[in-house]
């Protein structure tokens, strides 16, 4: 049999770290990025072939996208413990624990995936009335959403597949796989919507479709023979210690990612306050925004991985050279990041509107949000580095409440007295630094390379 080290496509525990980490976040980055463009492809060819009723259609999809949000954030989070779980059995060379948490991932995705879907199926339409959708669009809303549940067993396969991909240094074939799927989804939705006239049904089935796709070719790839992660479907069931480990980790990260979306939709409440300019504007620079984070929060995931396999080897200095370089290397993307909206800003901002106001308003957003990005890659590294150790349930704790109740005093306490667009944006500033220095203080406080050392070590929680 082949040696573990050839097996993976790469070797977290070996070599050089400068151009490993990279190599695994940015397609982390690409993989979230297209999974979100999903949506956006529906609204482009739902928006050029529903004939007269196009802007009903839209908005039908469109109402949906805090929804999706919160659900795919949920998702991405629980998938993170099946990563760090897989990554730590690897470190301790416990081959049972990988194979039982593999084969447990396939059940509990899908568990998940049906129990949330069957609750979305019964609230849907309170729920998207509870947001005030417009009487006409609701229908669509509601259409959409309902179809677009039935596919969340499978979203939630891929993405727990995806993290087990991940766990061994590959994220390239998450990335590829995910690309036919879009493709997929293109296609379908052509066909659906501009040859059968289905509209936001149309829409929603395809996109359902192509999830199918990308979960049934990853697990057909899991199953290749002599692979260190390989999937057999006799053996799959549930292993109820895996369940734990991977809820331990994986339920805070995900609740902490969906508190935040309920927080943005009560700052976004506060945009709409201020008119149509600022809604438009806040829409365009948030898409440039989330394309963004994507790319730095891709670091502090390979932080979470490269250190989880590490601290099960023993590898505790290595641990910390990880951490520093993925905070190195995520400061310098978000450098970078700040350049280029500062030399492409306003011409980026113009594909979405080509009014001078929105587009004054979008890069008074963009400026503020990307200086403060700084505190972004801080708070996410040092959480990502915690998670590595099995420290999940605090950091989590730590970075919603601070967030959460730093933005909610804001909007309630601070804005009321200005009600002006600047004053919103200054809550994100705010509330990221006052998180990262919460999280800086913590990691002083727990210092989990020195808190748990030794030459082989289970995750924090199991100790």
């Amino acid at each position: 049999m082949a040696s573990i080290k050839k097996m993976f496509k790469i070797d977290m525990l070996h070599g050089s770290l400068w151009d490993k980490i990279p190599l695994f976040a940015l397609p982390v980055a690409a993989t979230v990025i297209l999974e979100q463009l999903f949506l956006a492809s529906d609204l482009a060819i739902v928006g050029h072939f529903s004939g007269a009723d196009n802007t009903i259609a839209v908005a039908g999809i469109g109402a949906n996208i805090p929804i999706i949000g919160l659900i795919l954030n949920l998702f991405i989070g629980m998938a993170l413990g099946v990563n760090v779980v897989i990554a730590n059995a690897i470190g301790r060379k416990d081959r049972l624990t990988v194979t039982h948490t593999v084969h447990t991932a396939v059940v509990m995705a899908l568990i998940v995936g049906v129990a949330v879907a069957l609750l979305g199926e019964g609230i849907a339409a309170p729920l998207l009335d509870s947001l005030n959708v417009p009487d006409d669009v609701l229908p669509s809303a509601v259409l959409f959403l309902r179809i677009y549940l039935l596919g969340l067993p499978v979203i939630m396969l891929y993405d727990f597949e995806s993290a087990i991909f991940r766990s061994v240094g590959d994220t390239r074939m998450p990335l590829k796989v995910l690309i036919v799927s879009e493709l997929v989804n293109v296609i379908l939705c052509l066909f659906f919507v501009a040859v059968l006239d289905l509209h936001v049904a149309g829409a929603a089935l395809a996109t359902v479709l192509a999830n199918a796709v990308s979960a049934v070719i990853l697990f057909r790839l899991l199953m290749r023979p002599q692979r260190y992660i390989q999937l057999q479907v006799k053996a799959i069931g549930i292993h109820w210690d895996c369940v734990r480990s991977v809820v331990a980790i994986g339920l805070p990260a995900g609740v902490q990612s969906g508190v935040f979306t309920l927080a943005n939709i009560v700052i976004q409440a506060a945009i709409n306050s201020l008119g149509t300019n600022a809604i438009a504007a806040s829409a365009a620079a948030f898409n440039l925004e989330m394309i963004t984070y994507d790319v730095l929060n891709s670091f502090s995931q390979a932080c979470t991985t490269f250190v989880g396999q590490n601290y099960g080897a023993g590898q505790l200095d290595r641990c910390r050279r990880i951490f520093k370089i993925a905070l190195v290397e995520d400061i310098i993307a978000s450098v970078a990041a700040v350049f280029l909206v500062f030399s492409f800003g306003p011409f980026l901002l113009s594909l979405f509107s080509p009014d001078p106001a929105v587009i004054e308003l979008g890069m008074l957003r963009l400026k503020m949000i990307f200086f403060a990005y700084v505190f972004t890659v801080l708070y996410e590294n040092m959480s990502g580095y915690m998670r590595g150790f099995g420290i999940s349930l605090l950091p989590a704790a730590v970075t919603t409440v601070s967030i959460c109740g730093s933005r909610l005093f804001w909007i309630f306490a601070v804005f009321p007295q200005y009600h002006d667009f600047y004053w919103i944006m200054m809550a994100y500033p705010v509330s990221l630094a006052v998180t990262a220095v919460c999280i800086f203080v913590l990691l002083l406080w727990y210092r989990p390379a020195h808190r748990f050392g030794g030459t082989s070590q289970k995750l924090a929680y199991q100790n």
